[in-house]
């Protein structure tokens, strides 16, 4: 089917619009933004949890950005402003902080809700979509940011979009997607101020691509120094390299080849390069290994994460890596099939 040019520069200009409501959203961010996160890492170092609310699309975001939350070390828990009166209310405790979704500022339910809220003293942060404020100064002559909300005027912190129009003006679109940027922006700068790391995040995906992505190499190698890969020194020859690799059952399709004085790595030896040699010269199976091995390979330390390796595989299309500790002595090697196998690369 042809594509239709009036469709694709219809889509484009929905695009933009709603980039350029994120991109003004990231011009105008200020010392507002700096205090809502400062009021979600408290909560979240006083044990508490950050609540999200908001209804229709907002409620729907807002369902997101908790999750977020929660995905980098925040507790958090999206709350549906109209069963908050029906017995909700329950979840919300004097620790915690809420964030409260309403594009007008004006929805019933969400501004209800932070009134009860408000009188609890809980801190609550407002997500509306007001014009950003023009003049900070209110220098004379020039426009001022129109009048607060009904729930700006509730929240301790307001968080304006500035987003006026929406994309092809329907459908909540470039605000959506402006309220949506904006609570990743707030959780990963929590995240940040907490030093949440690769390793917290891991613990909190364990499984899936991701999860597979954060684990250590260390925990995913099949093929271990002294037990099933072969490690020989590189002034040995290449047929007694290869005689003590077959005492190896199952072993990967590399040799690896060490200093004899040291024990660090100096060199690989793959099945290709043993090809390559039968076809060339196989006189020099009974030569030093280390003359036709390939010196320093590029490896990884022990404390690298898989992503690592999926980089490495992708970047330099190498299928053997090595992983070696801090001294450079060789610890085992990560074969591309287990990346394959993990479906974190795929098979060409």
């Amino acid at each position: 089917m042809t594509a239709d040019p009036n469709e694709l520069a219809f889509a484009r200009t929905v695009l933009e619009a709603e980039a350029a409501a994120i991109g003004r959203l990231a011009r105008d961010l200020d010392a507002d933004f700096t205090r809502a996160v400062g009021l979600i890492d408290a909560c979240s170092a006083s044990g508490g949890t950050v609540l999200v609310t908001g209804l229709g699309k907002s409620g729907l975001i807002g369902a997101k950005i908790s999750a977020t939350f929660a995905s980098l070390g925040i507790p958090s828990h999206s709350v549906h402003p109209s069963e908050a009166a029906h017995g909700d209310l329950g979840r919300f405790r004097s620790t915690d902080t809420v964030l409260a979704i309403s594009f007008s500022g004006e929805t019933e339910e969400v501004v209800n809700l932070a009134a009860l809220l408000r009188q609890d003293g809980l801190p609550i942060i407002s997500i509306t979509g007001g014009a950003r404020r023009l003049d900070p100064d209110h220098t004379p002559g020039l426009p001022d940011a129109p009048e607060k909300s009904s729930l700006e005027r509730l929240a301790s912190v307001s968080l304006r979009l500035g987003v006026v129009s929406e994309a092809a003006g329907i459908a909540p679109t470039s605000s959506t997607t402006a309220t949506l940027a904006l609570g990743d922006a707030l959780a990963l700068a929590a995240a940040r101020r907490r030093n949440f790391s690769d390793n917290d995040f891991a613990r909190r995906h364990p499984g899936g691509a991701l999860g597979g992505l954060l684990r250590p190499v260390k925990e995913v190698l099949r093929f271990v120094a002294g037990k099933n890969l072969p490690v020989a020194p590189m002034n040995t020859t290449v047929r007694g390299a290869l005689e003590s690799a077959s005492a190896v059952a199952r072993r990967p399709g590399a040799l690896l080849l060490v200093d004899p004085a040291t024990g660090a790595l100096a060199g690989i030896f793959t099945d290709a390069d043993l090809r390559r040699l039968v076809l060339e010269n196989p006189a020099a199976i009974d030569a030093p290994i280390e003359h036709v091995m390939t010196r320093r390979p590029r490896t990884l330390p022990v404390d690298a994460l898989v992503k690592d390796a999926v980089h490495m595989v992708k970047e330099h299309r190498q299928d053997e890596i090595p992983v070696v500790d801090r001294d450079g002595k060789p610890l085992g090697i990560l074969d591309v099939q287990d990346l394959i196998a993990m479906k974190l690369v795929r098979a060409d």
